[in-house]
């Protein structure tokens, strides 16, 4: 398993990521639940540059310490009998359910902060400045972001004893669930309400991006949806409707979020922390 996932679960990941994320671009076009406002070429280079950069700054940040990798965590706690799953001989299916099961809701609780704390909201707007939400919002997300998220996982992974497999199942679930809703697709409205009762839809998580203030606290998964209902952060339907809300936030209605500058610089520039 190590030279498994050591050598190749980086390409298996990208393989994956970039075969959903064509998926739902096709989808999108297909059958497209809103009318994007900006200029979608613009937005596309910003938003992949964006991510482009946050793998740089991985990259580098792996390149100057220990690797900054959650499953490499997940090695070391497996190597050293390091965390709860790695003191118990239950089946290894289970072990990784729960791992899946913890570090989703992990995950959430990330993104709850992110939404409450001043420093991280700062970060985490660059997301929500997007005025537009398709599949390439789900990797506009800030490099410092990024590597805070990283820094996090490998805090959950380490007492938890996830092992390798879990940690390499959830980053793909994660980075296909994350695309899934937020690409810009029309489900029909029978298949959304079965599929909402256990993973985040487009229309659950679009309500997430909604400039009303009330709204984009709630809805936090990215996953599996029973914890936005269980913490009563659940939100069904925006209130302005999928066609009539707006998206994005109230000072940043411009086209200045399609820009790649503008959108890095944007957690440096001062500004109410709640928009």
């Amino acid at each position: 398993m190590d030279g498994l996932f050591g050598q190749s679960d980086g390409l298996i990941r990208f393989a994956v990521f970039l075969a959903v994320f064509v998926l739902m671009a096709l989808i999108e076009l297909a059958w497209p639940k809103r009318t994007l406002i900006a200029s979608k070429g613009r937005r596309w280079l910003t938003n992949v540059g964006i991510s482009v950069t946050a793998s740089i700054v991985l990259r580098l940040m792996a390149a100057l310490a220990v690797p900054v990798a959650a499953i490499a965590a997940a090695f070391y706690a497996d190597r050293h009998g390091i965390g709860l799953l790695n003191q118990v001989t239950w089946p290894e299916w289970v072990k990784v359910a729960i791992a899946l099961i913890v570090l989703d809701l992990a995950i959430w609780a990330q993104h709850l902060a992110s939404h409450k704390i001043s420093i991280l909201w700062r970060l985490h707007k660059v997301h929500h400045a997007d005025r537009d939400i398709d599949v390439t919002t789900a990797v506009r997300f800030h490099p410092i972001e990024i590597a805070l998220s990283m820094v996090w996982k490998i805090a959950v992974v380490v007492p938890l004893g996830a092992s390798p497999l879990a940690v390499f199942l959830f980053e793909v679930i994660l980075n296909a669930c994350a695309m899934f809703n937020h690409a810009n697709i029309a489900l029909p409205d029978w298949l959304d309400r079965v599929v909402r009762l256990i993973i985040v839809t487009p229309d659950m998580h679009r309500v997430h991006h909604s400039v009303l203030h009330r709204e984009h606290n709630t809805n936090y998964g990215f996953n599996l949806s029973v914890w936005d209902r269980l913490f009563r952060t659940y939100t069904a339907q925006p209130e302005g409707g999928h066609q009539g809300m707006k998206i994005g936030l109230t000072p940043y209605q411009s086209e200045e979020p399609t820009r790649f500058g503008w959108s890095l610089w944007l957690p440096f520039r001062s500004g109410d922390r709640n928009q």
